[in-house]
């Protein structure tokens, strides 16, 4: 289980609750773009097999719970929006080292990172929300996101030293916190 360094802040959650609705869109949002980024990764390291094995199941069931999340948009009478950037994600990229296989090893354990931030929050509005369908909804997305974020730190272990994947991971686990600590709160995952 991957230990985040800083907990999330306890009023992000009234910031969501207070616009749920922005909070659902930027959501779906994410869903998307985990799921392209694993097909992504899948397209680019076609000869890494495990990898290949792994990440297309993630990205079938990134897609469904993108899907299940546009359910909930389209019963409430709303509608998705252009995508913006997210500062986080954005903030936790330029972190990224360059060379082939320094950006390989970065970018599994920094998709892991925003994977397991996920399922921190994804939590807190489990625990936001009252009884009912869009409780248990988001207490199953949280299991999800858990076995998510070992995903890629697994993938980081079978390509590289696990002394070497450790070593980056708690460089890249000490920048997210500071990273999460500048933020401003809003309605959104990340």
């Amino acid at each position: 289980m991957l230990r985040l360094r800083t907990a999330t802040d306890p009023t992000w959650i009234d910031v969501v609750l207070n616009d749920f609705d922005a909070f659902l869109i930027d959501h779906a949002a994410c869903e998307r773009k985990a799921s392209a980024t694993a097909l992504k990764l899948v397209s680019h390291y076609s000869d890494r097999t495990v990898l290949v094995r792994e990440l297309i199941p993630f990205a079938q069931e990134e897609l469904d719970h993108y899907a299940q999340v546009m359910e909930i948009i389209l019963d409430r009478g709303l509608s998705t929006q252009a995508d913006e950037k997210d500062p986080y994600v954005g903030a936790l990229m330029q972190l990224i080292k360059r060379g082939p296989e320094q950006y390989f090893l970065d970018r599994l354990l920094v998709l892991g990172i925003v994977e397991a931030r996920g399922c921190e929050r994804f939590g807190l509005v489990a625990e936001g929300l009252e009884p009912g369908p869009l409780k248990d909804f988001y207490i199953d997305i949280t299991r999800s996101e858990a076995r998510h974020h070992g995903l890629f730190v697994r993938l980081a272990r079978e390509y590289f030293p696990p002394e070497r994947v450790e070593q980056r991971l708690d460089e890249l686990l000490e920048s997210e916190a500071q990273i999460v600590a500048r933020l401003p709160l809003r309605p959104a995952v990340h």
